[in-house]
């Protein structure tokens, strides 16, 4: 009886030492991941003729494109409801927030000006920008910036 629990014993503590055994050798450098999708400018090189919002759709898992009545594209992120009654996510334009435009924000901004774009869509993201990011944050850094 008492044989089979030592036994048990002894591999819990040879498997938790193998878990918190440090790597020796050289130290890995380690560089914090950024939360959600990114796009970084030589994806746009690679990708030439594309649109914004092709891009987008083609990278980011689950990200949706509807017609509004005007005929513009409107990305979804987080489903096509929410209580304010704005679908689209914000887009975040080297730290300034869009409102929203009738021609949609994706659409005025030139792909070759592009640095980096972001896309976030788990709560604790877009929690920076309250109710605001409630459909998702589209962040979006400039060469020129």
């Amino acid at each position: 009886m008492n044989r089979p629990s030592a036994r048990s014993f002894f591999t819990l503590v040879l498997l938790l030492g193998a878990c918190s055994h440090k790597q020796s050798g050289a130290a890995r450098e380690t560089r914090p991941q950024p939360a959600g999708t990114v796009i970084t400018a030589e994806d746009i090189l690679r990708s030439p003729g594309m649109s914004l919002e092709q891009l987008l759709l083609a990278r980011v898992p689950g990200l949706t494109l509807t017609r509004g009545a005007n005929g513009r594209p409107i990305l979804h992120l987080r489903g096509e409801t929410t209580i304010m009654g704005e679908e689209e996510p914000l887009v975040v334009v080297d730290g300034i927030p869009l409102g929203p435009n009738p021609a949609g924000n994706l659409a005025a901004i030139d792909t070759h000006d592009i640095q980096s774009v972001q896309v976030l869509r788990d709560a604790a993201a877009t929690s920076v920008y309250g109710i605001r990011g409630a459909n998702g944050v589209i962040i979006i850094r400039t060469k020129l910036n």
